[in-house]
């Protein structure tokens, strides 16, 4: 910018850094990290299943090869280590943070990780929890990852706005379950995207049916589901089905989620990885 710059480009010719596109927002990873793939799981409200949906996406992908992460952004409410077992905290070195691992070898930081307690509520207002989350990006070593897959609370606030302009994400899988309301809200998330040019892989639909042990017949608890309507309308696919399974949350509880096997969600890692 020159010093007798008034700051009106329609009137100067000149080809300044004033005049080039608007700034980006995306921070620089740490210098000690190589992450390649930055995908981000998000739903329009709690209680979907979102952080089982992440937990078994990176457990699967992981299971191929790859090398993956866990960004835990659900700052208030993390659960993403307790489904991995992990309980001892992260380790802190010369003001680096090294994630840590499971069984599996997936690399996973979270909040949790890092407090005295697991139990100890956040009270935290919406800079300090978006500062955070940056934080995770930049001042964890990730070292070398294929796919990092980022773990956001529900709704269109703070996190994902910060998670969106800040991380360079290349696309996002939205889990919903079938009632209308939920629907409603999905379509929020996925307008949220769009409006941020962040690009929606598919749709995962969380306790979609429940397939009785005895007759082996799908009952649909919650109705039957809407959600083809939605991807439809916006130009998107169902990529998964997951149904009402009381093994899921055993294994969440358990801290076993990497030994669910099925490949339950074998179309969305297909999806990722392509």
């Amino acid at each position: 910018m020159s010093e007798n710059c008034d700051s009106n480009c329609s009137s100067c010719g000149k080809d300044c850094e004033s005049r080039k596109a608007p700034n980006s927002f995306l921070e620089p990873m740490n210098k000690d990290s190589n992450i390649k793939k930055v995908i981000g799981i998000v739903s329009g409200k709690g209680g979907v299943g979102k952080s089982l949906v992440t937990s078994l996406l990176a457990a699967e992908t992981a299971g191929r090869g790859a090398s993956v992460a866990i960004l835990d952004a659900d700052i208030t409410g993390p659960s993403i280590p307790k489904a991995f077992g992990i309980t001892e905290r992260a380790v802190i070195e010369n003001e680096s943070i090294y994630p840590s691992v499971s069984a599996g070898g997936v690399k996973i930081m979270s909040l949790n990780l890092l407090m005295v307690n697991e139990t100890d509520p956040v009270v935290w207002r919406g800079p300090i929890i978006a500062g955070t989350v940056k934080q995770f990006w930049t001042d964890v070593i990730w070292g070398d990852v294929d796919y990092m897959f980022v773990d956001m609370p529900p709704g269109t606030g703070d996190v994902p706005l910060t998670v969106f302009q800040s991380l360079p994400v290349a696309g996002i899988i939205v889990v919903t379950s079938p009632q209308d309301l939920v629907n409603m809200i999905v379509e929020k998330a996925v307008n949220m995207a769009a409006m941020m040019g962040v690009p929606i892989l598919g749709i995962v639909e969380n306790m979609s049916y429940f397939k009785c042990p005895d007759c082996k017949k799908e009952h649909y608890i919650f109705g039957i589901s809407r959600v083809e309507e939605v991807a439809e309308r916006h130009g998107i696919n169902t990529l998964a089905k997951l149904p009402i399974d009381a093994s899921f949350a055993k294994a969440c509880d358990e801290g076993r989620i990497e030994d669910i096997g099925g490949n339950m969600l074998k179309s969305v890692v297909d999806r990722i990885m392509s």
